[in-house]
């Protein structure tokens, strides 16, 4: 394919995009061969007929991929088991591509977005959990600083990972994305949270009269980051496959610490309670095939004496109490991280500790795939004690870690809180599937409404159920749609009920263009949000979901932004936007056809001599994440804007007839080259993306 044939015209518009900005409210099979596929039996299970186990087998500190059943051996409570079942459970999708620095995976421009994953392809899904309630001030610079760093070089397109704070109140499987620009974004707002248990320093100064300094205990202590733990294992039952969590915490202790917090006590959590909470914990993560690695936070910490420790008495006493300091100080160290190290074994997992780099693209490898080994438990098993697994692979230079046990009870009796199914498709990152929806959602401002998310969803009408009424079919739907936060709560939330009425030529024509529901909410402040939409069909109670990341400029700053960009394929954008149900389906189109890209621009300089913006436009192509075509620099025309603050622009597009089915990013870069004092404007980026597609499967 030439870059010549990519498209056959490009053509610019300044229009007006009217009612832009209106506002209204069964077991796996046998010694299975390495499985590429996630699916619902890739998981630990525990029932009366099988007992499964996932194992991870390293050498030399790299996974072994390679071994058979013949080349294990597992044990419960010191009896051999005979191994009836045994795969090899692949979670990225190319090992060879993905696992090494080839050319291909260098050739990835990492500031694309990454397309949206599908429920059946292989991923690595990963909680990052920052105890924000555990953490000093120290720890959390580090940590800011080296997720920074782990989002922008470690993270792949097909990992889903979610970054969330013990801190806040949060909601959990709606901030599970593959789209590194929210991650970052959530990096970004990480701050020291002042309820943490740990003070500024990760080990507080020492004062002969009042002893160690420590953190407020107003808000929680561990008990509050064992609950935000268990809701995250909890949350996470309803991912498909296996799952992890990285808890990255400064204190997770067993025992009391009562000379940390001068004596403030710990309210309800004991020593003995809270060793039976992080049991628990480890219980609810074995049950959902969750795997949880401990980062230690502290790092290398010199435990000698400093400056700001303050002693008193005679020498002798002074000396005692410098050498009670670096023994007190060094167990500190050691009684901080020994819950984190309990839940990580027990489930299967490891911790990092006395290392400043967090070490977690370690982490991150380990999850590249798992041994799934299963047997037939006797009929004693189920006595609802606990039963010691132990895994052993014969090969010499291996090692194996494998979960600690599991209490004798199937799977059947682990009562869950029921969800709605409307509820999970909202909050899950995949949503359900019954029904073929898009969702396009961008963000708009207007002089009189202000700010507001537009949304489009579009669903595919040979999936919703219609009768004949009076010469027409109609279809009843729900729709739902939901804003979340940075900390996963709800912001915004509407919630419709329609019938779909069309005539003989508007049906058909819906048939070919699939079905367009409208509807805004209001932004009412700026930052990065995700939208999640979801549709019913009521007769059948088939639904369908889908999300999508949001970023809402703050305009007051008066800096040039953009608006979202509205793919569509009508010349006339004003027809893009009217809130009718027959319509062409936005962001998947066939080779050879018009796009149109039509969006806003605010916040642009006024030249001092010609009282008009000099505004330019670079377009450039992306396909799975590299460069594929260069569009040339256009000149925006606003000589016929009415509001110069919010400048409309459409660009036409002629799509060749040779692009290839797939995903693809349309990346909009505009630069404003008004100068603003001595420094010009950083130009703004924005991304749309698409999908090409045979003719015969647009819809």
């Amino acid at each position: 394919m030439t870059t010549k044939s990519l498209f056959a015209s490009v053509a610019l518009l300044c229009l007006v995009l009217n009612g832009l900005a209106q506002t209204q409210g069964p077991p796996p099979p046998m010694f299975r061969a390495t499985n590429q596929s996630q699916d619902k039996d890739d998981v630990v299970r525990i029932t009366t007929n099988l007992v499964q186990i996932d194992a991870v087998v390293t050498k030399d500190g790299k996974q072994v991929r390679d071994l058979k059943a013949e080349d294990f051996e597992i044990f419960q409570d010191g009896r051999k088991q005979t191994i009836t079942s045994f795969a090899y459970i692949s979670n990225v999708p190319s090992p060879t591509t993905l696992l090494t620095p080839d050319a291909k995976v260098a050739e990835r421009d990492k500031s694309v977005p990454a397309a949206p994953l599908k429920p059946d392809e292989p991923r690595r899904t990963v909680a990052l959990v920052v105890d924000d309630l555990g953490l000093s001030a120290e720890s959390m610079s580090n940590v800011r600083r080296q997720l920074r760093k782990f989002v922008a070089e470690q993270i792949q397109p097909h990992d889903l990972v979610a970054i969330i704070r013990t801190g806040v109140d949060v909601g959990v499987l709606q901030q599970f994305t593959n789209d590194k620009r929210l991650l970052m974004n959530t990096v970004e707002q990480m701050r020291w949270n002042g309820c943490s248990r740990i003070g500024a320093s990760v080990l507080p100064p020492f004062n002969a009269r009042f002893g160690f300094g420590g953190g407020s205990r107003a808000c929680g202590g561990t008990a509050r980051t064992f609950m935000s733990l268990r809701f995250v294992v909890e949350a996470m039952t309803d991912l498909p496959g296996r799952k992890s969590i990285m808890v990255l915490s400064d204190s997770m202790p067993i025992e009391d610490q009562s000379h940390e917090f001068n004596g403030i006590g710990w309210g309800s959590i004991d020593a003995t309670n809270r060793l039976a909470a992080l049991r628990r914990i480890a219980e609810m993560a074995i049950r959902r095939s969750v795997v949880i690695y401990s980062i230690d936070t502290q790092g290398l910490q010199p435990t000698g004496v400093t400056a700001a420790d303050s002693f008193r008495g005679n020498v002798w006493e002074i000396t005692q109490q410098m050498n009670e300091l670096v023994a007190e100080r060094g167990r500190l160290l050691f009684d901080r991280r020994a819950g984190g190290d309990l839940i990580a074994r027990q489930t299967g997992g490891f911790q990092v500790k006395n290392s400043n780099d967090l070490k977690l693209d370690r982490v991150l490898e380990d999850q590249s795939g798992y041994y799934l080994i299963g047997y037939r438990p006797s009929s004693e098993t189920f006595n609802r004690r606990f039963h010691k697994i132990t895994a052993k692979v014969k090969r010499s230079g291996m090692s194996l870690r494998t979960r600690h046990g599991f209490f004798g009870y199937p799977e059947e009796d682990d009562i869950r809180r029921p969800q709605s199914k409307m509820a999970m498709a909202l909050m899950s990152p995949f949503g359900a599937q019954e029904i073929d929806v898009n969702l396009a959602s961008f963000f708009v401002n207007d002089k009189t409404a202000g700010s507001a998310i537009r949304s489009f969803l579009y669903m595919n009408p040979k999936d919703l159920t219609f009768e004949t009424i009076n010469d027409k079919r109609e279809a009843k739907i729900e729709v739902q749609a939901v804003v979340f936060g940075q900390n996963g709560g709800p912001v915004s939330q509407i919630r419709q009920f329609g019938v779909v009425s069309l005539g003989h030529d508007e049906y058909q024509q819906a048939l070919n263009n699939g079905i367009r529901v409208r509807f805004d909410m209001p932004a009412r402040r700026p930052g990065s949000f995700q939208v999640r939409a979801a549709a019913r069909d009521i007769a059948s109670s088939r639904i369908g979901a889908a999300g999508r990341f949001i970023l809402v400029p703050n305009l007051n700053d008066k800096r040039l932004a953009l608006s979202g960009v509205v793919l569509h394929g009508l010349s006339d954008p004003a027809q893009a936007v009217q809130p009718t149900f027959a319509s062409p389906a936005a962001e998947r189109f066939v080779p050879n056809s018009d796009l149109y890209a039509s969006f806003a621009i605010y916040n642009a300089l006024l030249d001092p001599v010609s009282q008009q913006p000099n505004l330019l436009i670079q377009t450039k192509l992306f396909r799975d994440g590299k460069h594929v075509f260069t569009f040339s620099d256009i000149q925006v025309d606003t000589a016929n804007q009415p509001d110069l603050e919010r400048i409309r622009v459409n660009l036409q597009f002629r799509l060749g007839a040779d692009l290839e089915p797939g995903h693809y990013y349309l990346q909009l870069t505009v630069t404003d080259k008004t100068p603003k004092g001595k420094q010009p404007q950083p130009p703004f980026i924005q991304w749309a993306n698409f999908e090409i597609v045979k003719p015969e499967t647009s819809r």
